[in-house]
């Protein structure tokens, strides 16, 4: 079974299909690092993120790049959004994942096109939402228990930025599949999200 997890930075759908994985026993695969390492590896070039042949280079980021911590930064979430309006970029990513949602057995994908271009198929969708405000404290601590030095207002702007260009963009805007199930998280702790999360599939699953 194929479940797709999709949302917009920092609504808690990461968290979400690694629960949701662990409990149907399924691999998990973030889509968004994906993008985040070619983001970072145009800054590793040198080069701009707002150009398409830069970003296309890029794509060519070693698989070790997945494991530096420097990903989860904000400044990487920027450069992933930037790179991500690129069809050039959209494409050579789109094999990988694409092998990585048909494999034998099912997955769980989470990013931002997952159930309208990468998986539109699957059987479980989510389309994860929260408030700016929310979001926004949430990446605060994040950041704050992580010893980076950021300011609340900035990053709740970041992520109004980031939207914008994830929701205008021609390839794959961030947009919700027809059949997926909204949830809000909003005003849910981590443990209500993730139990609402594994109704929402088991209730799809159990109508396949």
């Amino acid at each position: 079974m194929i479940i797709a997890v999709d949302g917009p930075t920092a609504s808690g759908k990461g968290t979400i299909a690694k629960a949701l994985a662990a409990h149907f026993g399924l691999p998990h695969l973030d889509t968004g690092l994906l993008y985040r390492a070619v983001g970072r590896q145009v800054a590793l070039n040198g080069g701009n993120p707002d150009d398409p042949a830069d970003a296309l280079v890029a794509c060519a980021f070693p698989d070790s790049l997945l494991d530096d911590p420097e990903l989860r930064s904000e400044a990487s979430g920027g450069l992933a959004s930037r790179v991500s309006v690129h069809p050039g970029v959209r494409q050579a990513l789109y094999e990988r994942q694409r092998a990585f949602a048909t494999q034998p057995g099912g997955a769980v994908l989470d990013g931002r096109d997952i159930g309208t271009v990468i998986a539109p198929e699957a059987p479980a969708k989510l389309f994860v939402v929260a408030s700016v405000s929310a979001r926004a404290e949430r990446r605060f601590k994040e950041m704050q228990a992580q010893g980076r030095a950021v300011a609340l207002a900035d990053i709740a702007a970041d992520l109004e930025a980031r939207d914008a260009r994830d929701r205008s963009r021609v390839e794959a805007p961030l947009v919700a599949a027809a059949d997926a199930v909204l949830l809000d998280t909003s005003d849910l702790n981590r443990d209500e999200a993730i139990a609402a999360a594994i109704a929402i599939v088991t209730k799809a699953a159990s109508s396949c």
